[in-house]
């Protein structure tokens, strides 16, 4: 069920606030196991740095749980993170992007303890060098250096309390001698995500209803293991193998419709049922070469990629009455939707640092990806004379990227430093279909070669030792993601699903960004984004018209995913990062606006030809080119209780107004978060209480001119305690693995 939903995916692509290395020059001081910073939260060139080291802030809590507190991050939906003003964030460890889809790098987050981070460095605006897409941001979490051989590790166990109980567990471990380093981590959980879910669309004369409860267990497994070794003064090789498996078997579907049209109100029940399972594999091989005592080097990677999802549905329609007695059944839809992501990828940097302060950094990566999405759907319609329709289809995609940057980093004064650049990106994709539907014949062969010219600007200025301010300007492409393009449908009931799309193209993105900062403690924040071509979903509504003429003779409701015009975002944000009373009280609090501009219309399904009109047969189309303007506030606090520095309250609050987003408009989010911790020599234990007031629920309006109106109401449990235990063991001075960064991870955020 994981993209029957996808309609709410876009919600937290748009509507959260708050939602790669250089060497550490912050000098701290230990105190009975307590680092305390001089500089907890800078500014540093392109990048924010949070220096958590071994602050009771992260003692046992989990990696998500430190992001989450941030400044500029948050997470509405404990998923998916956010930056101010972004769209998407990427995870970076250690300078290398993440190598997990996003579900199985949420559950990866939740398993790490938080106590082997030394600091977080959120890049707002990343320069050409990182390859990353659209507007999206980077948090690169940088892991301890500890400076001795041995062994060390910890481990966690959690238990989570919502509409159903959850687990999870996780060990690390990691081992130096020598030359040799050696890095491991397991882990793995099981929860069964709940959601309670209502759709409503109607026009004048017609309308749908569905409503009821959506079930999806989950079994997780997964880890890492990096060897380094170094080979001498000046060379280090590498290798790096990641892997996650996810299954979700007997995820369950049960929705009660009403529907009403010309010929009266008809009551059906849709019971589906979901089994699917997928597999996250990579290995990454790493060389690297120090030219010159100045830091100047040679990296090159070359890495593979496979990842595979197994995907069955049994969909059923129910006839049924107002008492909601199931009755006989009227359709039944199976679904085999496999998809077999191969990726081989190449990367050559070099880094030439001169000592007049300037750093020279070139270099090109190749990505060589193919898809294969080998699709089949089976209808029975159950009527007087049992049919069947058979819809099978075998859809490849290849794609081939080539790109290339130059950058140049420059410190002019103590005060005034810049950073130029630009990447050049060629793409060259072609998409074949064996078997579209009728009358879309361009289907057969789709055919994408585009070049891009993607400029980087950055300028830092330090006014004295107290203010700080830098201007930041980046292009970027935001290529759709294997999925999006799989051309199938996503049934939810009968007449309402959503459909991905193989003829989205790439979209454009223009982001600016102004930052002032005071004391490393308060900043203002100023961003500006314009999407050319945006990929999103839309929602389509009224009677299909196909092709051939014919009209469907319910009210229908598609969720199309495509370019949908253009758009813009604003925002303006200050806020506060800093510790009082002697560090009994330190607070990370954040209040702004964003103001959205959208401008799209779609009036026709693009995958099928349909075009959708009224009850009298006039066209209808989707407009959405409405502005909103949003209040946004978030704050994270941790208190300490006692002299001894064991015992720590935590209170946490966001929240989101109103706005305007493709799908209409969302109702404000919120949501109030508790925690109190206890560490104990080498043990801790945490309880977390999450959406006390139960405010974090999904609810959307859209109204159109048209007459047409959709709801969405999505209460996804966000209620939930979780009790945690942790422990460390090992030789607490332990050296760490070197970073490595993957020749693929451009390409893994694209998978599913």
């Amino acid at each position: 069920m994981k993209r029957i939903l996808l309609s709410i995916a876009v919600i937290f692509g748009t509507c959260a606030f708050a939602q790669e290395k250089k060497s550490d020059t912050t000098k701290t001081k230990n105190i009975e196991g307590i680092t305390i910073t001089k500089q907890v939260f800078k500014k540093q060139s392109d990048r924010l740095v949070y220096d958590v080291s071994a602050s009771p802030v992260a003692k046992g809590n989990t990696t998500f749980d430190l992001l989450k507190q941030t400044p500029l991050l948050s997470s509405t939906d404990d998923k998916t993170l956010k930056i101010a003003g972004k769209n998407n964030v990427l995870i970076f460890i250690n300078g290398r992007k993440s190598n997990m889809d996003a579900e199985s790098l949420a559950q990866f987050l939740k398993n790490t303890p938080a106590e082997n981070i030394q600091k977080i460095e959120v890049i707002t605006v990343p320069g050409s060098e990182y390859q990353v897409e659209s507007s999206d941001g980077i948090i690169n979490i940088v892991l301890k250096k500890k400076m001795s051989d041995g062994l060390n590790g910890n481990m966690r166990f959690s238990n989570t309390q919502a509409k159903y109980n959850g687990s999870q567990a996780s060990f690390s471990a990691n081992y130096r001698k020598d030359k040799l380093g050696i890095s491991a981590s397991l882990s793995g959980g099981e929860n069964i995500e709940a959601q309670t879910y209502t759709l409503k669309n109607s026009s004048d004369k017609a309308s749908n209803e569905s409503t009821g409860d959506i079930d999806d267990p989950n079994k997780n497994i997964g880890g890492y293991l990096n060897i380094d070794y170094q080979l001498n003064d000046n060379s280090n090789l590498a290798l790096s193998w990641n892997t996650w498996a996810n299954k979700s078997y007997n995820s369950t579907v049960n929705l009660f419709n009403t529907i009403i049209n010309k010929d009266g109100t008809f009551y059906t029940w849709s019971k589906n049922k979901e089994d699917s399972r997928s597999y996250n594999n990579s290995l990454n091989l790493n060389y690297e070469l120090k030219t010159d005592s100045l830091g100047s080097k040679l990296n090159v990677n070359a890495a593979y990629l496979n990842y595979k999802r197994f995907q069955f549905t049994d969909n059923n329609t129910f006839e049924s009455d107002i008492n909601r007695t199931v009755k006989n059944k009227s359709i039944q839809l199976f679904q085999e939707l496999p998809q077999i992501i191969n990726n081989f990828s190449g990367m050559v940097d070099y880094i030439q640092k001169f000592k007049n302060d300037l750093t020279i950094s070139v270099g090109g990566n190749y990505n060589k990806t193919k898809t294969d999405n080998d699709t089949k759907n089976d209808t029975y319609f159950y009527d007087s004379i049992t049919t069947i329709e058979r819809k099978p289809n075998h859809f490849i995609y290849d794609e081939n990227i080539y790109g290339f940057y130059l950058t140049a980093e420059k410190k002019f004064s103590d005060k005034f430093s810049g950073k130029v650049g630009a990447r050049y990106e060629i793409t060259n994709s072609l998409g074949t279909s064996d078997n579209p539907p009728a009358g879309v014949e361009d289907l057969k062969r789709i055919e994408r070669n585009y070049n891009n010219f993607l400029p980087y600007l950055s300028l830092n200025y330090s006014i004295n030792d107290k203010n700080n301010i830098s201007y930041s300007f980046s292009s970027r492409m935001r290529r759709p993601s294997f999925w999006e393009i799989n051309p199938v449908k996503n049934k939810l009931t009968d007449n309402n699903y959503t459909q991905n799309n193989p003829f989205v193209k790439a979209s454009t993105n223009y982001n600016q960004e102004l930052m002032y900062m005071y004391k490393n403690s308060y900043f203002v924040v100023l961003n500006h984004s314009y999407i050319k071509d945006v990929i999103t979903q839309v929602p389509l509504q009224g009677y299909p018209k196909h092709p051939n003429g014919e009209v469907g003779k319910n009210l229908a409701l598609r969720y199309i995913r495509t370019n949908f015009g253009d758009k813009q975002e604003m925002s303006a944000m200050v806020g506060i990062q800093k510790s009082f009373f002697k560090q009994y009280w330190t607070t990370n609090f954040s209040i702004g606006a964003q103001h959205n501009r959208n401008n799209g219309s779609l009036d026709m399904d693009p995958t099928t030809g349909d075009r959708f009109v009224d009850e009298e047969g006039k066209p209808l189309i989707y407009n959405n080119t409405i502005n909103s303007t949003s209040l946004l506030i978030q704050t994270n606090n941790t208190i300490r209780l006692d002299k001894a520095k064991s015992w720590f309250l935590g209170v946490n609050f966001f929240f989101i107004d109103k706005q305007q987003v493709e799908l209409g408009q969302i109702r404000s989010l919120a949501s109030l978060d508790i925690s109190i911790k206890k560490n104990w020599n080498d043990w801790t234990f945490a309880l977390n209480a999450n959406d006390i007031l139960k405010t974090n629920i999904v609810e959307i309006d859209d109204y159109q001119t048209n007459g047409n109106y959709n709801y969405i109401h999505q209460n996804r449990y966000q209620r939930n305690v979780t009790l945690s235990l942790t422990y460390t063991f090992g030789n607490k001075k332990l050296k760490k693995v070197r970073d490595i960064e993957g020749a693929s991870d451009s390409i893994k955020s694209r998978t599913r």
